[in-house]
């Protein structure tokens, strides 16, 4: 099945990393994670990941700028400091990301986005990025963290307790606040 896949790195090993992406025949990892550093798995951090995903033969993009969970805009934070994904979902930084994702999806480039969130339903992958291609009706296929393929579906439904608002819509926010009032 042609889709886009996600994964978080969380307790990973980067061997088990490496792993569970030639698992899934994967060609492209598109970072993107706001800042691509990580103090407590540095072997993460963009240079060192770059480096070992080369050797693995995958090859390494960074759309942190245009597809990370944290933005520099602030009018994509609410009043307390948490992401408003519906409001960085509409600013053009965002659409050229997804728009580069749509351009993979139909060439089957083999590409999976990685952010350091371990559980998909955690993560802006499935709240801001997979929502917004299930929009497009691009197939979105979570690598959990136990290596499971999970739906964009399944994810939503974990993460609303299959409730929806008045709308049908489900409506989701960062879980973290990033800016301070």
């Amino acid at each position: 099945m042609s889709a886009i896949y996600t994964i978080g790195y969380g307790s990973r090993e980067m061997a088990a990393f490496v792993a569970a992406l030639q698992a899934h025949e994967i060609g492209y990892l598109i970072d993107v994670r706001s800042a691509p550093y990580s103090k407590f798995k540095p072997e993460f951090s963009r240079n060192a990941l770059e480096a070992t995903l080369k050797a693995h033969g995958i090859r390494y993009l960074y759309m942190g700028d245009q597809l990370g969970g944290q933005p520099k805009d602030e009018t994509c934070y609410d009043a307390n400091g948490k992401v408003l994904y519906e409001r960085v979902a509409e600013q053009d930084f965002f659409r050229a990301g997804i728009a580069r994702l749509q351009k993979a999806f139909r060439q089957d480039a083999r590409v999976v986005l990685m952010c350091s969130e371990g559980k998909p339903e955690m993560c802006h992958r499935s709240k801001l990025i997979g929502a917004t291609l299930d929009e497009l009706s691009i197939p979105v296929l979570h690598i959990d963290e136990e290596d499971q393929l999970q739906t964009q579906a399944a994810v939503v439904f974990e993460l609303t307790d299959g409730q929806l608002n008045l709308f049908g819509e489900p409506e989701f926010t960062s879980r973290k606040r990033y800016r301070q009032e």
